[in-house]
């Protein structure tokens, strides 16, 4: 059985909750209810819970320490679990796609992304797997007041399927590969019925 750290990044507590940047939590809190798990082990700095999909063990974890410490978090989780870095996802907000877009992509640096960064920080590179959900940018070029503001109505009401989508591209990277899901997905918007 393989076995995988999922992190989703954001900033714990209600101020936080619905807001663009906690795009990760709320990717692991819709898994945790369409998957019939949870998180409410308290480790790793953050909250944690298991997940078993097929011949898989997925570690979930949503760090507490703020977006700016995440790779703290992360690195207790892979040191106890003896992992390598390749055997990281994090999932994540994405300013560079537009709303309803989620994308795989292979290593890379932080793009400005402050969790990222602080996770490559930690390690020493950027060698793992990031599933990001595109926010898209701000209209009005503060992109602090758009990544900490909350999900607009008519975002919030197609979210479920949004998150839904990163899900079915997860199960499909762990079930055919990561080139079969970011060719099939990662060019489509989720906001098209199905």
């Amino acid at each position: 059985m393989s076995m995988y750290v999922i992190t989703g990044l954001g900033n714990p507590g209600p101020t936080y909750q619905w807001t663009r940047h906690n795009a990760g939590f709320l990717f692991l809190d819709r898994l945790t209810d369409t998957e019939n798990c949870s998180m409410s082990k308290k480790s790793f700095s953050g909250l944690s819970g298991e997940w078993v999909f097929n011949a898989h063990r997925m570690i979930l974890l949503k760090p507490h320490t703020f977006m700016n410490l995440s790779g703290k978090a992360v690195m207790q989780a892979l040191q106890f679990y003896k992992l390598p870095l390749s055997h990281l996802i994090v999932v994540h907000d994405e300013l560079d796609l537009p709303y309803g877009t989620v994308r795989f992509k292979q290593g890379g640096g932080h793009g400005g992304h402050n969790g990222l960064r602080s996770i490559i920080e930690q390690f020493g590179k950027g060698d793992f797997l990031r599933l990001r959900i595109g926010i898209g940018k701000s209209l009005h070029g503060d992109t602090t007041s758009h990544v900490l503001g909350n999900i607009p109505p008519q975002q919030m009401e197609k979210l479920p399927q949004v998150l839904d989508g990163a899900r079915n591209m997860l199960t499909m990277m762990l079930t055919e590969g990561l080139p079969k899901a970011m060719s099939l997905y990662n060019n489509k918007s989720f906001l098209e019925n199905s």
